[in-house]
Order: C-alpha cells, then sequence, then structure tokens
C-alpha cells in the first residue's frame, strides 16, 4: 500500500502543470487598454483593484483639462477622453501618484506608451497591412563631440537590403525633452514613408533620426554641440555605415521647435552641406535677441550663399495658436532683412502639437530630392 502511494505521489509531481491552473483569472487577462469608440472618444483603461486615484497624462489629455477616472466594480479603471482627432498619441497612467506604463500596451518597455487613433486606418500616419514596410533600426555611435555612446532611429525603404542603389538621405530632429524615439513614435515617421513611399509620392531615400538632446542647464546650451555632433560625427557614421550619396544635393535636414533651432545652427553655419532646410514651429533661440542670433549666425554676410546653396528653405508653423508663431515672425524679419529666400508655410492648424509635425513631414518629404 505504502509502495503505491508512493507511485502516485511521483506521477502527481512529475507531471507538469500549466502555471495558469494555479492562478485565479482577473479582467486584466483580456483588458483592452485603448478603445476607440464609434462617437470619435477613446477610452484608456487600466486594472488596479487596489488603487485609490488614478489619472492619465501625456499627450493624450486635452490642455487644461482635468477628466475623472472611473472606477469600477471588477478592479478596473477607466479614464474616457473626448473628440480625440485621428492622431497618434502618447500616454501613461498616474496610480495614487506614480507613473504607469501601460501593461497592456503592445511591445512597452518605456514610460509612455503611444497609441495610434486612426478610426478609418486610411490616414496618412496610419499602419498599413496592404504595403511593403521599412526598416527602423536603432544605432549606436561614438560622438566624440559629446564624449559618449549615442543613438539615432535610421528609417530604409522597403527593399532597401536587397539593393545596391545609393540613397539621399533627410536628417530628421525632434523637440526639446524628447529623443530619438520620438519621430517613430509619435511622429509616425515609419508609417507615414511607407505609405508615401508605396504610392509613390516620395523618392526612395535613407532618413536618419538623431538624438538632439544633450544634457545642459538650458536649450540653448543643447543647440551648438548637436550642431557639431551633426556635421563631426553623425553624419561620417550615416555616410559610412549605409549606402548613401554624399552631396548636398541629395542631403536635407528638418527639425521642430528645439530641432528647427539645432536645423538653423547646422545649416547656416554649413551652408554647402545641404540642399533642403525645413525648420518647424521654430526660430532662433527665443531667449535671445533676434537682430543679435542672426549677426552672430552672419545672416547678412551670407544671405547670397545660402540663397544659392539652397534649393528650399522653408519654416512652417501650426498656426497662430502654435508657441513658437510669434518668435518664428520675429526671426522671420530678420532674414528678410538680410534678403535671405525662403518659404513660410501652415500646413496644419493645430498649434505646436504632433498633429502639426506629423503634416509636416508628410508635406516636405514629398518635395525633397525633386
Amino acid at each position: 500500500m505504502k509502495k503505491l502511494l508512493l507511485i502516485i505521489l511521483l506521477a502527481v509531481v512529475c507531471v507538469p502543470a500549466p502555471a495558469q491552473w494555479m492562478r485565479k483569472p482577473t479582467p486584466n487577462d483580456t483588458l483592452q487598454s485603448v478603445r476607440v469608440l464609434d462617437n470619435g472618444n477613446v477610452v484608456y483603461s487600466i486594472y488596479a483593484p487596489k488603487a485609490h486615484i488614478v489619472s492619465l497624462a501625456g499627450d493624450a489629455m486635452p490642455w487644461g483639462q482635468n477628466i475623472e477616472a472611473k472606477e469600477h466594480d471588477n478592479g478596473v479603471w477607466t479614464i474616457e477622453v473626448p473628440n480625440v482627432k485621428p492622431g497618434v498619441y502618447r500616454y501613461h497612467f498616474v496610480v495614487d501618484g506614480l507613473p504607469v506604463y501601460d501593461p497592456k500596451a503592445p511591445a512597452t518597455t518605456e514610460l509612455t506608451a503611444t497609441a495610434v487613433v486612426a478610426p478609418t486606418g486610411n490616414e496618412f500616419f496610419a499602419y498599413r497591412r496592404d504595403i511593403p514596410h521599412g526598416a527602423m533600426a536603432v544605432r549606436s555611435y561614438e560622438s566624440r563631440t559629446i564624449g559618449e555612446t549615442r543613438t539615432m532611429r535610421v528609417w530604409t525603404p522597403a527593399g532597401y537590403e536587397k539593393g545596391r542603389q545609393k540613397l539621399p538621405v533627410l536628417y530628421l530632429i525632434h523637440g526639446g525633452g524628447d529623443t530619438d524615439t520620438s519621430w517613430p513614435n509619435a511622429g509616425a515617421a515609419g508609417n507615414i514613408l511607407d505609405n508615401l513611399l508605396a504610392e509613390g509620392r516620395i523618392q526612395p531615400m535613407i532618413v536618419v533620426m538623431p538624438n538632439g538632446t544633450i544634457a545642459g542647464p538650458n536649450v540653448q546650451d543643447e543647440v551648438a554641440p548637436f550642431a557639431k555632433d551633426m556635421v563631426t560625427d553623425i553624419i561620417p557614421f550615416v555616410e559610412s555605415n549605409y549606402r548613401v550619396l554624399t552631396d548636398k544635393d541629395h542631403r536635407a535636414i528638418a527639425g521642430l521647435s528645439m530641432g528647427g533651432m539645432e536645423t538653423m545652427e547646422t545649416a547656416f553655419q554649413n551652408i554647402d552641406l545641404f540642399s533642403y532646410v525645413w525648420v518647424l514651429s521654430s526660430s532662433f533661440s527665443p531667449m535671445a535677441n533676434p537682430a543679435q542670433e542672426a549677426e552672430r549666425l552672419q545672416v547678412a554676410a551670407r544671405a547670397a550663399k545660402m540663397n544659392k546653396s539652397f534649393k528650399l528653405l522653408v519654416f512652417t508653423q501650426g498656426g497662430p495658436s502654435d508657441i513658437a508663431y510669434r518668435n518664428c515672425e520675429n526671426t522671420r524679419k530678420e532674414l528678410d532683412k538680410a534678403g535671405v529666400n525662403y518659404l513660410y508655410e501652415e500646413n496644419a492648424q493645430e498649434g505646436h502639437s504632433w498633429g502639426t509635425w506629423r503634416a509636416d513631414l508628410y508635406n516636405l518629404a514629398q518635395r525633397i530630392f525633386k
């Protein structure tokens, strides 16, 4: 009898049991953390049964609004944001004062997840399943300028790996407080470029999205070192590691907000490097006198050379509500005095936001390298 009991016990111990059998199911198992409703509202949800206060933070929350989270009996909290325009929104939850990334967001390992709100799926920034997709690589390089290992994101078009053709390059810079993850995520750069290329609207190109943020006491202190890093380290790294054309007619630079300042700093002092320069929602440093900045960058002395070298110098704004609107006006007045040729455009009336900058990328990508 004892021998039989021992055999039974060994059999029970040796039979593997799925872990799910030992765990009580919860609403989190089937929870959909982001839902787009038919009325245009978006519902964000998190399972936090022991929480006392839950809120939502990030681009998903409208400016100046406090939307109360609703606690349900099953431990799920929901925040319903009304009338959300199609777009890409960064967000995270705040649970009892602690920032928490969305644990249900696919492949999210950072604090801020990204939700693509595309009701029809035909929006220019939406992911499309019916087209080939390029690659978005994370590349590390040694910055001699800054003295550290830094990263950049590099988009290559579908089929690049099997090709032999050398391609032009767009250097695309994010804004203050962000990193090289911003254009691929909040900017939906990969989706926008994939869609445009599949539709034959853009030339095959490589798009480099470097990290424009450098530790410093203020934004202006980041601009000059980044411009040097671009010329000394970033461009040489790209041209050594990718099949790219290396003349100025096949090189473009664009940046938003702080990245726009870095764009001007780089292009205005290295006029022979670029034929296409796009300044998005930006200006000379808002902390400096525009006339003094124009003098520092020798705009008047370099105007004739800039007019000859730049095929397109474009300033864009997100309408009068863009916080850089007035500063950009003052900057353009200095360019006018110096006789610099440029275009001014307002592609989207969405202020100083990713809604504006995604529209900017959609527009500028179709006009460069023509």
